[in-house]
């Protein structure tokens, strides 16, 4: 089987059921940033850390929603449902159950926290904006391409995991946390 098709050559792709559409169609942007930030997940994965254990099946299963989230992006949403592509409450409170676990025993910052520390938690940081964009490029789709409230709530929670997974790395893995300091 070849990888190419040569069909979109003149700048147009197919959705999920056929519709052709430009390569510049808002409804690619926001699928594209889910394979992006899939993509860094895939790297963030990868990285070491103390937590590996306890981090890798959450991400893990991160990256299976997003694939979830990337498809239902290209399908019209009367299809999604045919096609299994449905982010369902259950998904959202096991995300944010991941962060409850995350978030016990880490202390509290009264200031911001500057990105960085080692490379993990600097990746962890590159996803959790990856992710906001994520929610920026699906908020922006015209109203009759809009998605459904689970999954815009599941991709709401997911940077606040990023966020709670680079605290959780800082404090496991005894990585000193730099805060922003105002004027």
């Amino acid at each position: 089987m070849k990888i190419y098709t040569k069909t979109g050559d003149n700048g147009t792709t197919s959705l999920v059921g056929g519709e052709r559409v430009s390569k510049t169609d808002p409804r690619l942007e926001a699928y594209g940033t889910a394979d992006e930030l899939n993509s860094y997940i895939g790297w963030l994965r990868s990285m070491p850390t103390s937590r590996k254990d306890v981090i890798d099946p959450m991400l893990y299963d991160i990256q299976q929603k997003l694939f979830v989230i990337g498809g239902a992006l290209a399908t019209p949403l009367e299809k999604r449902e045919k096609f299994k592509l449905i982010i369902t409450e259950s998904d959202v409170h096991q995300l944010e159950n991941n962060i409850d676990e995350l978030s016990q025993g880490l202390p509290q910052e009264h200031a911001f926290i500057l990105p960085g520390g080692n490379q993990t938690i600097a990746l962890c940081h590159v996803c959790r904006t990856v992710c906001r964009r994520l929610e920026r490029r699906i908020l922006a789709l015209p109203q009759d391409q809009k998605t459904d409230l689970f999954l815009l709530q599941y991709v709401n929670r997911l940077s606040d995991f990023m966020y709670i997974l680079s605290k959780n790395v800082h404090f496991y893995d005894k990585i000193n946390v730099f805060l922003w300091k105002s004027q």
